[in-house]
C-alpha cells in the first residue's frame, strides 16, 4: 500500500489535525482521498466476510461506479482482494463478488504486562497465525524489556503466511504514557521494583529502531482491549467502559464509537480514583486507591470483596459518563468471571438511582487473555480499514 496517511500505523496524528499536531483543518492531497477511498472499501469487505459486488460498494460508499472500479482495480493488483465468484442472480448479469484476502498481510499486537509478556500474530479478518506468552523475570532495563520484544516479534514474523506482508506492531502496556508520543510516564517496570531509567522513556522509537522501521503504535492496554471488544462494530452515540483487572486496574472508554484518550492521551486511570480518603499507600503517591484496596483484596484470595470494590468504581464511572456497557476483562476477572459478573452487576444496580431506566449489560471480554494484545494490532489494522484508533 502507499504511504498511510495521518492516523495510519507510523503517524500518531489523529485523522483532520495538521503536522504540528493541532486541530487546525488539515487538506487532503490526492493520494490520501485515494487511500482514504481504498480504506471505506476495504473497511466494507472486512465487515462482509461473504463479499460484495462492485455495485454494492458503490451504493454503500456513495462514490461513482467508475470510481470503485479504479480502486478495486488497484486492490486486486496489490492482491488485498480478490475476486470471489458470482451473486446469484436477480435477472440481470450476476455481478462478481470480491472479497478482503486476509492472509494478504499481518499486525503484531503485543500485550507488555508487569510480569508477563504476550505476542500475537493476526492478519486482516484477525485470525491468528502466532502466539506466545511467556513470564518476564525481576529487574529488566528498559534495554533488556525492548530486546526481549523484538526478538519476540521477530519470531512472530516468521510465522506470517506465504507473501504476507507485516504493517506493523502494536504495543499495549501500563500506562500513564502519551500515545502521540510513544513515551511511558512513571511507569511501573516489567518485573522491576522501581521505574528507574523507565519514566519518560521512548518505547515507540527504540522499538522501531530495533525493527528497521516498522511502524510502531504504542497506547495503554486497558485502550487496545477495548478496541479489541469491536474491532469492526462501533455503535455511535454509544458508551462502553473496558475495566481491567490483573497486576493493575485501570479502564479503557470507547464513547462514541471512538477511544477516548484524553488531552495528553492519558484518560482511563481508573484505578487511581480515590475511595477511602485515610487508605493504605499506593504505587502512583497517593492512598487509598481503588488499585491498591482490589490488588489487597486478591492478595488475601478474595474475589467477591475484589468485585465489590470493583463495582463501586464501575458505579462512579457509569454515573459520570453515563456508560451504557460495561465488559471486564484481566486475570483476575478470568480466574473468577461469575463472581466478578455477579459483584459489578450488583453493585451497578445498586447505586444507580433508576436502574430500569439507566440498564448497564456488564459482561466478560470476549477475546479474554488475548485481549489486549489482540486490540494491540488493531491499532495497526484499524486505519488501513478507515477505522479511527
Amino acid at each position: 500500500m502507499t504511504t498511510p496517511p495521518p492516523g495510519q500505523a507510523g503517524d500518531s496524528r489523529p485523522a483532520g489535525t495538521n503536522q504540528a499536531g493541532d486541530s487546525r483543518p488539515a487538506g487532503t492531497n490526492l493520494a490520501g482521498l485515494r487511500d482514504h477511498n481504498a480504506a471505506l472499501v476495504l473497511g466494507l469487505l472486512r465487515a462482509a466476510p461473504q463479499g460484495g459486488s462492485r455495485i454494492e460498494l458503490a451504493t454503500r460508499t456513495g462514490l461513482t461506479p467508475q470510481a470503485i472500479g479504479k480502486i478495486t482495480a488497484r486492490l486486486l493488483a496489490e492482491g488485498m482482494i480478490v475476486e470471489a465468484g458470482q451473486a446469484a442472480s436477480t435477472g440481470g448479469k450476476p455481478r462478481t463478488l470480491l472479497r478482503l484476502r486476509a492472509e494478504a498481510a499481518c499486525a503484531v499486537g503485543v500485550h507488555l504486562e508487569r510480569d508477563e509478556l504476550t505476542v500475537l500474530l493476526v492478519d486482516l479478518a484477525g485470525r491468528h497465525h502466532h502466539v506466545s506468552t511467556e513470564p518476564v523475570e525481576r529487574g529488566l532495563t528498559p534495554a533488556d524489556a525492548v530486546r526481549l520484544v523484538t526478538a519476540r516479534i521477530d519470531r512472530a514474523a516468521a510465522d506470517l503466511p506465504p507473501g504476507a506482508r507485516l504493517l506493523g506492531a502494536g504495543v499495549g502496556c501500563r500506562g500513564p504514557l502519551d500515545h502521540a508520543a510513544g513515551v511511558l510516564h512513571w511507569f511501573t517496570p516489567l518485573g522491576a521494583r522501581d521505574a528507574a531509567g523507565w519514566d519518560r522513556y521512548p518505547l515507540r522509537d527504540e522499538l522501531a529502531a530495533r525493527l528497521d522501521g516498522l511502524p510502531v503504535v504504542v497506547d495503554k492496554d486497558t485502550n487496545t482491549a477495548a478496541l479489541a471488544e469491536a474491532p469492526t462494530t462501533r455503535r455511535p452515540g454509544g458508551g462502553l467502559a473496558y475495566v481491567h483487572l490483573g497486576a493493575g486496574l485501570g479502564a479503557g472508554l470507547l464513547l462514541d464509537g471512538a477511544l477516548h484518550r484524553g488531552t495528553r492521551t492519558n484518560a482511563g486511570e481508573f484505578g487511581h480514583q480515590t475511595v477511602q480518603i485515610d487508605g493504605p499507600p499506593c504505587d502512583c503517591g497517593n492512598h487509598g486507591c481503588l488499585e491498591v484496596l482490589c490488588l489487597a483484596e486478591l492478595r488475601r484470595g478474595d474475589h467477591a470483596a475484589a468485585a465489590r470494590l470493583l463495582g463501586v468504581g464501575v458505579a462512579n464511572l457509569v454515573r459520570l459518563l453515563d456508560i451504557d456497557r460495561v465488559v471486564l476483562g484481566g486475570r483476575a476477572v478470568l480466574s473468577a468471571p461469575d463472581v466478578y459478573l455477579a459483584g459489578v452487576t450488583a453493585q451497578i444496580e445498586a447505586r444507580i438511582p433508576d436502574p430500569d431506566w439507566q440498564a448497564v449489560p456488564v459482561s466478560v471480554s470476549t477475546a479474554g487473555r488475548l485481549a489486549v494484545a489482540a486490540g494491540a494490532a488493531e491499532l495497526v489494522l484499524g486505519p488501513l480499514f478507515g477505522r479511527r484508533t
